[in-house]
């Protein structure tokens, strides 16, 4: 009989470059090296950047893993940028897809043309659920997953932000029940984008004024955990998971939030230390 794995799922921890968007000093911006160093030294296993931001050498030099996030709007961009990621060095991709009104079919047709590309070339590929894009709302992500279950008989792999629907349809917390419609989707996905939401921001401070955690964040930390303990209740030895906890600049940030690199340190702890908690009750799926 086949000894039985020990060895448990694993989680990397990815800060993305965007976080550190703005940081600098008299010198101006911190360069790219910077930031990947300063992620590093953080504790980080691996960052979040684009191709267009971050070169192959700069990756190989990091020594962390690298989970490019990139953007396509038709089957004519798929093998180009795919072959751009692959030749950067990057573990996963994260793609952002189409635009907001593009119809269900043409989504579907072109996720199985990408999905298949990725297979092709050996490369780990997952469609986001985003604003501006094919996924911009629950009704059109759980669309377009159908559709391509339904043609390919198996499920798309998938990048969840939750906090996209959670503000496309204004929840209150808890959060879980309108947000894990489909948990078999969460469990097939290996990449989480975790940045605090609640029902109508985007993004919320993780920390307040006195560095203990907000409300709404802790609002937020129950519903992440639930989602931790999902995906664990099928991942096999060995499997891994990519999260990106995130505070970024742009209009995600809000001119009364605090540092947001210090939220992001505060989220990566409090990730590391509930799914110590959720992956001391794991057991192998038989």
């Amino acid at each position: 009989m086949a000894k039985k794995s020990t060895q448990k799922p694993i989680l990397h921890q990815c800060a993305t470059l965007g976080s550190l968007m703005g940081y600098g000093g008299r010198g101006g911006e911190w360069s790219t090296e910077k930031k990947i160093e300063t992620i590093r030294k953080a504790g980080f296993t691996g960052f979040v950047g684009r191709t267009a931001f971050v070169s192959p050498q700069q990756v190989a030099d990091s020594g962390l893993l690298f989970a490019c996030t990139t953007d396509l709007g038709g089957i004519g961009e798929i093998k180009p940028k795919l072959r751009d990621i692959k030749a950067a060095g990057a573990r996963v991709v994260n793609v952002q897809m189409l635009d907001h009104d593009t119809p269900t079919k043409r989504a579907v047709e072109v996720a199985r043309r990408l999905m298949a590309a990725a297979d092709e070339m050996d490369m780990d590929v997952s469609v986001e659920v985003h604003r501006d894009t094919c996924t911009e709302t629950p009704e059109k992500t759980y669309a377009l997953a159908a559709g391509f279950e339904k043609a390919e008989k198996k499920k798309l792999k998938m990048t969840w932000d939750f906090s996209h629907p959670a503000i496309v349809k204004h929840l209150s917390p808890p959060y879980w029940d309108r947000l894990a419609e489909r948990p078999d989707l969460i469990q097939h996905a290996n990449q989480l984008h975790f940045r605090p939401f609640n029902g109508h921001h985007a993004q919320i401070p993780a920390l307040d004024r006195k560095g203990g955690f907000t409300p709404e964040f802790i609002d937020w930390l129950e519903f992440a955990e639930r989602v931790l303990a999902c995906w664990l209740e099928t991942a096999t030895p060995g499997r891994e998971l990519f999260v990106c906890p995130e505070q970024i600049a742009g209009g995600y940030f809000v001119s009364v939030f605090g540092d947001r690199w210090k939220d992001v340190l505060a989220i990566q702890g409090a990730i590391d230390r509930v799914w110590k908690k959720q992956l001391r009750k794991w057991k192998a799926p038989r």
